[in-house]
């Protein structure tokens, strides 16, 4: 007799661990999916739909009693579980024990007075760029970015 394998279990197991590790290799240089980790939650919503066929699949009424089926739907939809945790524990509960940048300038805040290099090596103070025309014009105001790059 040829054993079938039960596609939809093991498809769900490892679309789960995909989902799992797809967040902290693929989606987290996304800035859109690094913040609420949609895609990933529709991954672990469609290992669920698969698990749940397979679970199904294993336990449907023409199977005898004792089988090896019923045994790894268990194992493998515990496993998921274990990875769904995991990801739901590092990602929504371990990220927000992150210290908080108290000292960190805040939106619309006054930057402190600084001066810096520019490409050049010249140095540029804040007030500077405040107060030097540009183009004959005076600045209305000064953007200051963060960049965490280097070059």
């Amino acid at each position: 007799m040829l054993r079938r394998i039960n596609w939809p279990l093991w498809s769900g197991l490892i679309l789960s661990v995909v989902a799992f590790v797809s967040y902290f290799t693929v989606f987290v240089q996304i800035p859109a999916m690094r913040n609420f980790p949609w895609a990933n939650l529709i991954l672990f919503g469609l290992a669920g739909v698969a698990l749940i066929v397979g679970v199904r699949r294993a336990f449907a009424p023409d199977r005898p009693k004792p089988t090896r089926a019923k045994l790894a739907a268990g194992v493998a939809v515990f496993l998921s579980f274990i990875v769904v945790g995991m990801f739901v524990f590092t990602v929504f509960i371990m990220a927000r024990w992150l210290p908080p940048s108290k000292g960190a300038p805040q939106v619309g805040q006054k930057a402190p007075e600084f001066a810096l290099s520019d490409t050049t090596g010249k140095p540029v103070s804040l007030t500077e760029l405040r107060t030097a025309p540009i183009n004959g014009k005076a600045p209305k105001g000064v953007l200051l970015v963060f960049y965490r790059g280097y070059w």
